[in-house]
């Protein structure tokens, strides 16, 4: 059997501008005229290929990104949003109605944990937070009302690993939709091949990759998709999360190199984590040997595209973490910022950032200390001098 080689699949897609660029035109518009009145009236039904109504149900750009989507996934389809969570809770909204509940990893990114902890319960909508690497604890929180299991396949900010093809078996066998957040393991991981039903990216992170742009998207079968667009009952088409075309183009573009992309944010993370493993500090990256999902997540990954760009280390406390962010900032090795996949180095405590919507006592019960600091490695051309500075920094407060 071919295995399915995400970028591949993202260079065969070949489309042609209006007149005739390499690049497909922008749609600059919200509205779209019609010559008849029947045509206006068979769009509206859904029934008329290729016509665009108004920019809120479709356009030409965000179609075009949603092909390419589904394609890196190897889902039937996709639907872009304008930020992740305009993906995120559209989705899960789909999926579930009151009464229902969900089953989540309990490491999650921090606006999907509120998302699910303090404003679903206000429908009728509970969920149940669980230690996704343990598929007892799994199997055990599932109820009659489960809908949906939900995870992602490299937790935020922990770098738990999910076992998606044992927790895609577990769903089959209780009626569960899986549902998984891929932002972290773009080309890496393959979910879908998996076994997961949907799968969402944050596009802001690396599949967008120059942090100038907020994006999400749902890949699932057709089916899924058609209903989230649906003209009256659709969440994503009733809540309104759409992508501006103009950004759509923008992602468009920058997917193009993903694939050179991850290949250095993964071989820098893992010179950096090997580096200061051997130097004694405590560090999380799932391509070192005493991560505890290493060998899983080295059977579920593409090996072209490394363990990611996402490693962590401890500082030993809160102050000694803002030092040392404060003073690679200052020597330009990065910035003090959250989020991930742009160009240079990006680093944040996330205990105090994008996990600050869980409360302490459940950071301290998930193992999320405050010294913690989150690193997304960037591109740099010579890893080892980025280390060198860095284990300086390191040096110079006490930290190594």
């Amino acid at each position: 059997m071919e295995k399915f080689n995400p970028a591949d699949k993202i260079q065969d897609l070949q489309y042609f501008g209006e007149f005739g660029g390499v690049n497909p035109s922008i749609s600059d518009s919200s509205t779209y005229t019609f010559l008849s009145a029947k045509t206006m009236f068979d769009t509206f039904e859904g029934n008329a290929e290729g016509c665009y109504l108004y920019s809120r149900h479709s356009s030409p750009s965000n179609l075009y990104l949603d092909k390419a989507l589904a394609a890196m996934e190897g889902t039937e389809n996709a639907n872009v949003s304008a930020s992740g969570m305009g993906a995120i809770t559209p989705t899960l909204l789909q999926l579930c109605s009151a009464g229902d509940h969900i089953v989540s990893s309990r490491t999650i990114y921090g606006g999907t944990y509120a998302f699910l902890k303090n404003f679903t319960p206000r429908f009728g909508i509970k969920t149940t937070f669980v230690d996704i690497t343990k598929l007892d604890l799994v199997e055990a929180a599932i109820t009659s009302a489960t809908k949906v299991l939900y995870c992602e396949t490299v937790s935020n900010p922990l770098l738990e690993v999910a076992d998606i093809a044992r927790l895609a078996k577990i769903a089959k066998e209780h009626n569960l939709k899986l549902v998984v957040d891929n932002t972290f393991s773009p080309l890496s991981v393959a979910p879908i091949s998996l076994g997961a039903d949907i799968v969402i990216h944050s596009l802001t992170k690396y599949i967008n990759g120059s942090s100038d742009t907020v994006g999400g998207v749902t890949c699932a079968s057709s089916e899924f998709i058609n209903s989230l667009k649906d003209v009256n009952s659709g969440a994503s088409m009733l809540l309104g999360p759409t992508m501006d075309s103009l950004r759509s183009a923008s992602v468009m573009k920058n997917l193009r190199t993903l694939h050179i992309r991850m290949k250095q944010h993964s071989y820098n993370a893992m010179y950096l984590a090997t580096k200061f493993e051997k130097n004694g500090l405590k560090v999380v990256y799932p391509g070192l040997e005493s991560h505890p999902s290493n060998e899983l997540y080295a059977s579920m990954i593409n090996p072209e595209y490394g363990f990611g760009g996402m490693m962590t280390i401890d500082a030993g406390n809160i102050e000694k973490a803002n030092e040392l962010m404060e003073l690679m900032q200052e020597k330009n090795l990065g910035y003090l910022a959250v989020s991930l996949g742009f160009y240079k180095t990006l680093f944040s405590a996330p205990g105090t950032s994008t996990s600050s919507e869980i409360p302490l006592e459940e950071q301290k019960e998930m193992g999320l200390t405050d010294g913690l600091i989150r690193f997304s490695i960037g591109l740099d051309n010579d890893i080892e001098r980025t280390y060198q500075s860095m284990k300086e920094c390191m040096l110079a407060l006490g930290v190594l």
